[in-house]
């Protein structure tokens, strides 16, 4: 008998997307830290640009189960925009959530994350590899128990002296940075667009490099 109102409360459980169709539902995650003192660092890019992805499309994000989300279509696509509200070392939590909650396939995940080894706002796509010392992404590896997932790694570079690595990555953008920042997230919304209409492969073809 309970596990008949189990399945009686599941069924009536609202999912953000209604697209019935799990290959067109898309999730994209944004990592960063919860907080004004982290708002504008360079750790949280991946707020930042699904923050700059909300205000083109004019979207709203809503406080759920372990993030703030929004939801956006396109050309029959749904997409689901997560900023995990874990903190960085427990991203992992909120995304293997998200994507069992809403039925989406692991290969339409899609976290964006900032990245030292890149020059500042250079943008890399893979289809996966190690974590790279990056708390988020070793959370995400854990979580999903897999290091095949797809990232987008945004460069901030590595302009810090030695032992000045914490101080940097949680510092804020200098002014030349601020001033490139716009046509960067421009490129990056292209991206998320074209990972959900065109696919991994052909995102990253277009974009690498670029």
């Amino acid at each position: 008998m309970f596990q008949w109102l189990i399945n009686i409360f599941k069924q009536k459980e609202t999912l953000l997307l209604d697209e019935t169709d799990s290959m067109k539902k898309f999730l994209i995650v944004g990592l960063g830290n919860i907080g004004s003192d982290y708002q504008h660092t360079r750790h949280n890019i991946g707020f930042k640009v699904l923050d700059y992805f909300a205000k083109q499309e004019g979207l709203t994000f809503e406080t759920q189960k372990l993030g703030a989300l929004t939801t956006y279509k396109l050309k029959g696509r749904s997409f689901l925009l997560l900023k995990p509200s874990t903190y960085m070392n427990l991203s992992g939590k909120a995304i293997k959530y998200w994507l069992a909650k809403e039925n989406i396939p692991l290969e339409n995940l899609l976290v964006i994350t900032d990245d030292l080894n890149l020059p500042f706002g250079a943008l890399r796509i893979k289809m996966k590899g190690s974590d790279g010392g990056h708390n988020g992404l070793k959370d995400t590896q854990l979580q999903l128990q897999t290091t095949k997932y797809n990232r987008f790694r945004f460069g901030i570079s590595d302009e810090f002296s030695k032992g000045r690595q914490v101080d940097y990555v949680l510092g804020k953008w200098t002014d030349e940075e601020n001033d490139k920042l716009p046509e960067r997230l421009d490129k990056s919304i292209e991206i998320i667009k074209s990972f959900g209409l065109g696919g991994m492969n052909n995102t990253m073809n277009t974009f690498n490099g670029k």
